[in-house]
């Protein structure tokens, strides 16, 4: 940005009066000054506004290249700020460990209780059918839904060791198993002997106080097991794409900052010629204005000292 540039005015250089570029003269006038009434302000006004129309277009290309400046630090803390959140972002997605879960294990240990919930089917529908002939399948299998699902809590009592057993609980717990278990034990013994009946009463009981209750928990750990497995395949995903998406934002950040810092490379030397120029016309601003009011003190100083013949005789020179 420079001076000719479209968004800073042009104006023609004041030409320099004679008195102020020729010090010399300068000093004249305020021997003059001082030796009349005239008061040092009406001669300072005119230097400092002389300089001020000489610095006019350089303090608004200042005021200009700053306000570029600060939008260019703007767009730059901008970008940062982005490549910092960017990086946090990152770093925090890629510090997640995934969750711990035994799937496979899981559904190994479903399969396995399915397979011991049909072999009780079984053996209730074996039991039963000598005393139901018609219809044992259906009969065998309300028997066996009754013994295998009677789990009316959320968990199991025989499985939650932190919960303190009560007679409600544990009669909605072991209440059904029993009486399906005994149920199948009664027909048992009209086809079975006794020690047959009991060992296969016995055993279908395990099943259902155990099996069934091991069935149902199973369905409940392979529901958070397919949870965790999912959400460490969307982890997985999500570190793969952020691994995309980070190298081609961070370089484009990254590019975006190069760029303005470059435009605000290209503008501070400019600026710093401004000021330097702005500077150095206020200073000269100001020495003209000391070495005036210094001839018009002297000059003030030594005028009631002289005759009146002596002062027209100086003016007139």
């Amino acid at each position: 940005m420079t001076p000719n540039d479209p968004g800073i005015p042009l104006t023609a250089p004041e030409p320099i009066p004679a008195w102020l570029a020729d010090e010399r003269l300068l000093r004249d006038e305020g021997v003059l000054f001082g030796l009349s009434d005239a008061r040092t302000e009406e001669k300072t006004a005119v230097i400092r506004t002389f300089f001020a129309n000489q610095t006019a277009g350089l303090e608004h290309q200042i005021e200009h290249q700053n306000e570029k400046i600060g939008e260019l630090n703007l767009f730059i803390g901008q970008r940062e700020n982005e490549l910092g959140e960017l990086d946090h972002r990152r770093t925090t997605l890629l510090a997640r460990q995934p969750a711990n879960h035994q799937l496979p294990r899981t559904v190994v240990s479903l399969l396995l209780a399915l397979g011991m919930g049909i072999s009780n089917y079984f053996l209730i529908e074996t039991a039963l059918r000598p005393a139901y002939p018609t219809n044992t399948a259906l009969i065998a299998l309300g028997v066996f839904l009754a013994g295998m699902f009677g789990l009316f809590s959320q968990t199991s009592l025989f499985h939650d060791p932190t919960s303190r057993p009560s007679v409600r609980r544990l009669l909605e717990e072991v209440a059904l198993p029993v009486v399906a278990a005994g149920f199948v034990w009664v027909m048992a013994l009209q086809s079975q002997s006794v020690g047959m009946a009991s060992a296969l009463g016995l055993f279908v009981l395990g099943l259902f106080l155990f099996g069934g209750k091991l069935l149902l928990g199973l369905l409940t750990v392979l529901r958070n097991d397919l949870l965790a497995n999912t959400s460490n395949r969307q982890l997985i995903r999500d570190q793969r794409v952020l691994a995309i998406q980070y190298d081609a934002q961070s370089a484009e950040l990254r590019r975006d900052i190069d760029t303005f810092r470059t435009q605000k490379w290209q503008i501070l030397p400019e600026l710093s010629r401004a000021e330097a120029d702005r500077d150095r016309l206020n200073t000269r601003r100001d020495m003209l204005t000391r070495l005036f009011e210094s001839e018009f003190n002297l000059a003030r100083s030594v005028r009631d000292r002289l005759s009146d013949e002596q002062r027209k005789a100086i003016l007139r020179d």
